[in-house]
C-alpha cells in the first residue's frame, strides 16, 4: 500500500448506491407485489421480502442484473457523489472495491453497468477492484455496510467506517448515517493517519 497519499476503500452498494431502494423496486415486479408490500427495513440477504420460496437472493439478484440493469439504474445515494468529489479533490485516493462478481456467467454485464454508472453520476475513482477479500487490497480507512464485509476488515486489522442502515444496526461504530458524516470521518482518519494518532479507531483498527 502506498504510504505517500491516504487511501479511502469504499464499497459501492448500500453505501454509494442506494442498492436496497433499487433490488426493492425490481424485487416487487420479480415477486408481482406492490413496492408497498415490501418492508424497507431489511437483513442481509433480503429474506423480508419472502424471496426464498420463488428461488433465492442468487436468483433474484441475477434477474435484477442482467433483465433490470440494477447496477446502471441504481440512484447513488444522497450527498455520496458530491463528498467523494471534495475528498478526491483534497488529495485522498478513492479506490472503489466492490464483491459484485459473486455470480458466475454475469461478469461481463456487472462490470460494464459499474463503470457506465460511476462515469454517468462522475464519481471519482484511481483503483476499480472487484475482489471479495476487500482487506488484500489495501486501503488506509475503508467504509462498508455489509456486517461480514465489516467484522471480515476488523478482524484483518483494517480501519473501517459503518454505513448504517438495517443490516447493521447491531455493529460498533464508528459509523456514519449519511455522507455528510463519512466526510467528516475520513478527514479525521486522514489527520490520524498523519499524525499517527487512533482517533476515532480506538476499537483497535491497525
Amino acid at each position: 500500500m502506498d504510504e505517500t497519499e491516504f487511501i479511502f476503500g469504499v464499497d459501492l452498494d448500500g453505501v454509494v448506491g442506494d442498492f436496497y431502494g433499487a433490488m426493492r423496486e425490481i424485487a416487487a415486479a420479480w415477486l408481482d407485489k406492490s413496492v408497498e408490500a415490501l418492508p424497507v427495513d431489511v437483513s442481509y440477504g433480503l429474506e423480508e421480502w419472502g424471496i426464498n420460496e420463488y428461488g433465492g437472493y442468487d436468483r433474484l439478484h441475477r434477474f435484477a442484473v442482467t433483465q433490470r440493469d440494477l447496477f446502471r439504474s441504481m440512484k447513488p445515494i444522497k450527498n455520496a457523489s458530491a463528498v467523494l468529489r471534495k475528498l478526491s479533490a483534497c488529495g485522498i485516493r478513492i479506490r472503489i472495491i466492490t464483491h459484485r462478481l459473486f455470480l458466475k456467467y454475469s461478469h461481463k454485464a456487472t462490470i460494464t453497468q459499474t463503470v457506465d454508472w460511476l462515469d454517468s453520476y462522475d464519481i471519482p475513482y484511481w483503483d476499480l477492484c472487484f475482489m471479495n477479500d476487500k482487506g488484500a487490497v489495501g486501503a488506509h480507512v475503508y467504509i462498508d455496510d455489509a456486517p461480514v464485509n465489516i467484522e471480515s476488515l476488523r478482524a484483518g486489522g483494517c480501519k473501517c467506517i459503518v454505513f448504517s442502515n438495517s443490516t447493521n444496526a447491531g455493529i460498533r461504530g464508528p459509523r456514519a448515517d449519511n455522507w455528510l458524516q463519512v466526510e467528516e470521518l475520513v478527514l479525521r482518519a486522514k489527520e490520524d493517519w498523519l499524525t499517527g494518532a487512533q482517533g476515532i479507531f480506538e476499537y483497535g483498527g491497525a
